[in-house]
């Protein structure tokens, strides 16, 4: 064993100088931490005993990213706890190409949003100890598809020789966070005993991280050679990391984002700033990283003397306006009991994740059915023997399988008290499930596929040259509506002649006129996204090398315009951005004539409104924002005192105060919708909003956008339903989109006005962005929108291009907002090509006379829809609206054997027929003639 070892080290210690003298000397930094303190001699041992130079980094000397300058892999060895401003510290100094590696049960005792984020850093989380020790079984590792594949690597091979990984070692289970991660290794045991743990990740890696699920270094767990050998291969593949100077743009780092249309961009080095509907930040250089993570606290204080120029800006808690729902089922490590409430929610969330599965399965195989078996109706259909298309679907099957039978017996385990077990193979069916998604085929349907097209992409690209290959990846990935970045932080994109001043970053050229070109010469639309009432940013000051405090061109022109805290500051405490007084007839006037402008001047196809409210505040307590100039003058004429006099305990003049700023903001949205259409009658109007709870919203940010929809002021609501996993947007999304449908009630709420979900990618891993897509495709939406491209990786991009890019009739479909009625008719297609490939697989058992009737009815909606695509009228809508309710009131009853089995898929099926109504319903208003 020794000379295997000794043998494999020299290679090693070979191959990792042929790496080093090709870039940078690999600086391995070693992290102490009272959590390693009983370990760290035998840590050290095993480094000195290898010869591997390392220094020493004492944790509670981590607080920013400098702290790690001059260090390009760093050890978090069996460390437990860390703190957020750690957490952001690393996320930072990663962003610039540092590499991690890290063992034992890292971030367990730390908080929720610091465990969330290290799974995003670390490409994998620690989900349980090792019921016994076992062996580490290495595994052949692709670097094929790589974006930073290690130098002298093959495309497939192994790390570890198998002989040094015979011997059990105590350990614990890991979770791989994607797709982008890769198991190195599993847990295999030896001998007769019972092996609970077998295929569960021993090891975990992804581009900039390697996770050991054991603790480096222990005396009682690995030997001195496997520790050595893993280290040593480890170190490696990091043997061409190379450190750039670019500065730390992000404080807070592994965190802050969520948007508004609003939030923070990373543009060449610097930070920018965008949003998440507001604020999504671009995590280091060319590769993005794509992993989970949640908002994490900032330091409460940091260095004055930091050279980060974002460290003097950002403020000292994150803006409420970036905060994202974390995810929502944690596996708890400390605990081997799984109670009544967590046993149920564990179950409720692999059953879900198993119908989305099962639902995109369906999708692909009937979309790739045979055409001539797609046009035949149900009855013909089911009375022949299908073949499904030839495609790797056997994986996603067995996987499906292997669920179904987990969640059999998961109830059992959890009565037998089995909760090792159980836990297991929840985690095993789980991940089987994320591993084998459907991703090779098409599986789209027609649907608005929109993506919020960030400044710090545009200005990257630098000229229309530039833009039009971003344009060409976003075609390619089968996006078919834009959201242009186009006046962002009080500055246009454009050459404006109403703005005091165009986007510095951009004066040589016209973007916008750019963008409109090359979005309609691919069959795309483009919509102007425009920040309303936020007049600047502090982080896009650090761009444009202006003072922290500098509000933006608006209000440094026109002091009077600016709104104002309870406390007369113009930023609210932990927010980054000023904002315009919307009471003030001057900012509406000029508002308007900047609208107008990029209407008149530009074919927009659609115009976003984005920060069309006040800036976040909590009057429980105490902040309240709106206090600017004009609005003091105008209420205190209405009610006869300065609202700066009242508080939330003067509970009419309160109920007052909070009244007239929700009708600035009304009152601006139905002028500038009025203005819009006035001009050009087909422009669309959106806005980016936040899906709280109405009373909240209407208290602490002001924004009543279920009245604009219902008074027809906007075509297209975007909630801006920004979750770390799929649980998270369900609960955000749903009810507003069932409120829309008008589903359980007699009349929608919402008017004729679609409601489009938004999904932000910053640090969600791939295969949970195309669970939360499948999920949206699987309730009554009519599409999706992400936010932002410049978050689209490489794997994501190529899982879009092969579920929903522009093949064959892909190229043609339909619009959802510019052609409903054509979008009902093939939205109701792909539900007949869905009940055509059941029936012909014997898998959608209807008995006659139910079947016949169910192949009449059809028809009849088939013809109906059809019909009135072709020749919208009002009568042809009346009749397709009455077929489709007769078509919904008798779907139960046809659907009943099938739905006990598979209770999710019908109840896609309903939300289908249930957007089919609000499609009909919005066709009525912007299609039927006025």
């Amino acid at each position: 064993m020794k000379k295997i070892f000794l043998a494999f080290l020299i290679i090693s210690l070979s191959f990792f100088r042929v790496a080093s003298s090709r870039a940078a000397e690999i600086v391995l930094g070693v992290v102490r931490s009272p959590d390693n303190a009983q370990e760290w001699a035998g840590i050290t041992e095993r480094l000195d005993a290898a010869g591997i130079a390392y220094r020493t980094i004492d944790i509670a000397q981590i607080n920013r990213a400098s702290d790690l300058a001059g260090t390009t892999v760093i050890f978090l060895a069996n460390i437990e706890t860390l703190t957020p401003a750690q957490v952001n510290a690393l996320d930072a100094w990663m962003s610039q190409g540092g590499r991690i590696i890290a063992s034992g049960p890292v971030g367990s005792r730390s908080s929720a949003e610091v465990r969330q984020a290290l799974r995003s850093l670390l490409g994998a989380s620690w989900a349980f100890p090792l019921p016994q020790p076992s062996a580490v079984q290495g595994m052949r590792i692709c670097t094929g598809d790589w974006r930073n594949a290690p130098i002298g690597a093959k495309p497939c091979d192994t790390w570890v020789s198998p002989e040094l990984t015979a011997t059990p070692v105590p350990g614990g289970v890991l979770i791989p966070a994607g797709l982008s991660s890769q198991t190195a290794a599993t847990w295999s045991c030896t001998g007769t005993q019972p092996c609970p743990n077998t295929s569960s990740p021993a090891v975990v890696t992804s581009e900039q991280a390697t996770f050991f699920g054991w603790q480096w270094g222990s005396k009682g767990a690995a030997s001195a050679e496997t520790d050595t050998a893993w280290l040593q291969a480890t170190l490696s593949r990091y043997g061409a990391i190379e450190l750039t100077d670019m500065p730390v743009a992000r404080r807070g780092g592994a965190v802050e984002s969520r948007r508004e249309g609003e939030g923070e961009q990373r543009q060449g080095g610097a930070v920018e700033s965008r949003r998440g509907g507001e604020g999504a930040q671009r995590r280091g250089g060319a590769a993005e990283r794509d992993n989970s993570q949640p908002a994490i606290p900032k330091s409460p204080n940091p260095s004055q003397n930091s050279s980060d120029p974002a460290d003097q800006v950002v403020p000292a808690q994150s803006d409420p306006a970036d905060q994202v729902v974390p995810a929502q089922q944690e596996i708890n490590p400390d605990s081997q009991t799984i109670t009544s409430a967590q046993g149920n929610a564990m179950r409720q969330e692999l059953a879900e994740l198993l119908g989305r599965v099962e639902s995109a399965l369906l999708s692909a195989s009937a979309a790739n059915t045979p055409a001539n078996l797609a046009t035949e109706t149900p009855t013909e259909a089911g009375n022949k023997s299908a073949t499904r298309p030839a495609t790797n679907q056997g994986a996603a099957e067995k996987a499906i399988v292997e669920a179904r039978q987990v969640l059999q017996v998961f109830p059992q385990l959890l009565a037998q008290k089995n909760y090792t077990e159980a836990r297991r193979q929840w985690v095993a069916a789980r991940r089987l499930l994320w591993e084998n998604y459907p991703t090779d085929q098409p599986v789209a349907q027609p649907e608005i596929r929109a993506i919020w097209l960030d400044r710090g992409t545009i200005v990257r690209a630098g000229s229309e040259r530039g833009l039009a290959a971003v344009f060409d990846r976003l075609a390619a990935a089968g996006f078919n509506t834009i959201f242009f970045e186009t006046v962002n932080a009080g500055y246009p994109i454009y050459p404006s002649e109403v703005a005091p001043e165009q986007n510095p970053q951009t004066r040589r050229w016209d973007p916008l006129a750019a963008g409109v070109k090359l979005a309609h010469e691919r069959g795309m639309e483009l919509h102007a996204w425009v920040w309303v009432f936020a007049a600047g940013n502090q982080r896009h000051n650090v761009l444009l090398n202006q003072p922290a405090d500098y509000p933006g061109p608006l209000i440094s022109a026109h002091p009077d315009w600016a709104g104002y805290d309870h406390r007369g500051k113009m930023i609210p405490t932990g927010q980054t951005k000023p904002f315009l007084d919307p009471a003030n007839p001057e900012v509406r006037r000029y508002l308007l004539k900047l609208l107008d402008e990029v209407v008149s001047r530009y074919e927009v196809d659609g115009v976003q409104l984005d920060y069309i409210r006040y800036p976040f505040q909590d009057p429980a307590l105490g902040s309240s924002y709106g206090y600017g100039k004009a609005a003091r003058q105008q209420f205190r004429q209405l009610a006869g005192v300065d609202p700066a006099d009242i508080s939330p305990s003067d509970t009419e003049l309160w109920r007052q105060w909070t009244g007239f700023r929700i009708r600035q903001i009304d009152s601006f949205v139905a002028e500038a919708s009025k203005l819009i259409r006035s001009r050009r009658a087909n422009v669309m109007v959106s806005a980016a909003v936040f899906p709280l709870p109405r009373n909240e919203r209407l208290n602490k940010i002001q924004q009543n956008w279920e009245e604009w929809a219902h008074q027809g002021n906007v075509d297209l609501v975007v909630p801006m339903t920004y979750a770390m996993d799929t649980g998270g947007l369900q609960k955000l999304a749903a009810p507003w989109l069932t409120l829309a449908a008008g589903v359980n009630n007699s009349a929608p709420a919402l008017g004729a006005t679609l409601i489009l979900p938004a999904i932000r990618l910053l640090n969600l891993p791939e295969v949970v962005a195309v669970d939360q897509i499948q999920a949206l495709r699987d309730l009554p939406a009519p599409g999706y929108a992400l936010f932002a491209a410049e978050n689209i990786s490489n794997r994501l991009h190529g899982i879009f291009s092969r579920t929903q890019g522009c093949a064959g009739a892909n190229c043609t479909a339909a619009v959802p907002y510019r052609q409903p009625f054509a979008t009902a008719a093939g939205r109701f297609k792909t539900l007949q090509r869905q009940w055509d490939f059941l029936l012909a697989n014997n898998q959608l058992k209807i008995a006659e006379p139910q079947l016949s009737e169910f192949t009449a009815k059809t028809q009849a909606l088939e013809s109906s829809l059809n019909l009135l695509a072709t020749e919208a009228s009002a009568g042809h809508l009346a009749t397709a609206q009455q077929s489709l309710s007769r078509f919904q009131a008798e779907f139960d009853g046809w659907m009943r054997l099938y739905s006990s089995e598979n209770p999710y898929q019908v109840q896609t099926w309903k939300n289908h027929l249930a957007t089919l109504e609000t499609l009909l319903r919005f066709g009525e208003r912007v299609e039927l003639p006025r």
